[in-house]
């Protein structure tokens, strides 16, 4: 019955999102470019993004919670592109997770089961 989820967050500029997405978090594109919509693929998820120009990141409570099975090696890749992030922590509930803020200050939290 249900089979995926895609969140859909909120962005205010869609070239900045797309370069910081696929440059430094190594997504890519998926499907054809739209106006004011986003769809970007790494592995076996997606994050849609909308155009939301007014966004206040600082007000923004934006979030995706991401399963992996290597959360070190994704921190890893991230820093290594000049991405901030929360390193690595196991956390009580028995998951290593780690987290950033895009530019938008979406929050994505990536959490490997231990």
């Amino acid at each position: 019955m249900l089979t995926a989820i895609h969140p859909k967050l909120p962005m205010r500029h869609q070239g900045e999102t797309f370069l910081f997405y696929t440059n430094q978090l190594g997504f890519t594109r998926l499907g054809h470019h739209y106006d004011g919509y986003l769809m970007l693929q790494r592995d076996d998820i997606q994050i849609h993004f909308f155009a939301h120009p007014t966004l206040d990141p600082l007000t923004n409570y934006g979030q995706v919670y991401i399963r992996t099975s290597n959360v070190q090696a994704f921190y890893d890749f991230v820093t290594a592109n000049g991405v901030k992030a929360n390193p690595p922590q196991l956390k009580p509930w028995g998951v290593i997770e780690m987290s950033l803020l895009d530019p938008d200050h979406n929050l994505l939290t990536i959490g490997q089961t231990m």
